[in-house]
């Protein structure tokens, strides 16, 4: 019984094969759709697509188009391919304004590039075109169904360009280039003013200030003079430690926070002793 149904499944499969190679080879464009139409109902997105590819062209300005190009674009999202998904419904959305599925379209070309976003480690290039996408589908649909997953792909993305800045300023106090450091950090806190990561960022630009501080060399001549580098950078490092402490009291960074700020303070006080001699 068993190799019976095994032999009439693969007879079945075959004769399908054998179907869909004819239409795809013959000039009946009608067959084409709704054969297309019928793999894609079936989630077969592939073949769906090819037969989609090849009449695409003759329906143009035809009451059918509308239909055929939205299967067609969704098709290529369905198969994963990204990049034509999100120009495909750019172009359904833009052809097809008044259509009931404009919206949908709309949503799934910003998606679409959201899809293409890399991980954090990586250039995040496509990353800020995806922000950018789907901030103009919020924009164009402030009303939209869809409006709380774009609103939380935006969310999402935000915070993978925030893990990007807060990856490369902690590299730079990494291999001890604090200088680069600190200017990062500054920039993470101009950038991201509301980031989940700020806590971080303060004790790391503490610490790339303390460690600037307490290895500077003391003086460094300028053409406006001598300026008196390590008092200086000690100084800094002293406000930093003063914004940290007064923003996270309970912080899990406290102990070495606190250990850094009586080194400062130390090394500070030696100035004080000088200025009174």
């Amino acid at each position: 019984m068993n190799k019976f149904f095994y032999i009439l499944l693969t007879l079945i499969v075959l004769s399908s094969c054998s179907e869909y190679q004819k239409v795809l080879k013959s000039e009946d464009i009608a067959s084409k759709f709704k054969m297309g139409e019928e793999f894609y109902n079936n989630e077969d997105y592939a073949k769906a697509n090819k037969l989609f590819a090849q009449i695409v062209p003759n329906y143009r300005g035809k009451p059918q188009a509308e239909k055929l190009m939205y299967l067609y674009s969704n098709s290529f999202y369905k198969m994963r391919d990204y990049y034509v998904a999100g120009y495909q419904f750019e172009r359904f959305a833009s052809s097809y304004p008044k259509s009931e599925k404009a919206e949908e379209a709309a949503f799934l070309a910003a998606k679409s590039y959201y899809m293409l976003s890399p991980v954090y480690t990586k250039d995040q290039t496509d990353t800020k075109d995806a922000i950018e996408k789907l901030q103009e589908f919020i924009n164009v649909y402030p009303k939209s169904e869809y409006l709380d997953e774009a609103s939380k792909l935006v969310r999402e993305l935000d915070f993978k360009l925030e893990q990007k800045a807060y990856g490369i300023a902690k590299q730079y106090n990494h291999i001890s280039d604090y200088p680069a450091s600190i200017k990062s950090f500054d920039n993470f806190l101009f950038d991201f003013p509301g980031s989940s990561l700020r806590e971080k960022v303060l004790f790391y630009r503490l610490d790339s200030a303390y460690k600037l501080a307490i290895n500077s060399i003391e003086y460094k001549k300028t053409l406006n003079g001598i300026v008196h580098l390590k008092k200086d950078r000690l100084e800094t490092a002293k406000e930093y430690y003063e914004g940290f402490k007064k923003s996270y009291t309970s912080s899990e960074f406290m102990e070495e926070v606190d250990q850094m700020a009586l080194e400062i303070e130390n090394a500070l006080k030696a100035y004080s002793t000088k200025d009174n001699i």
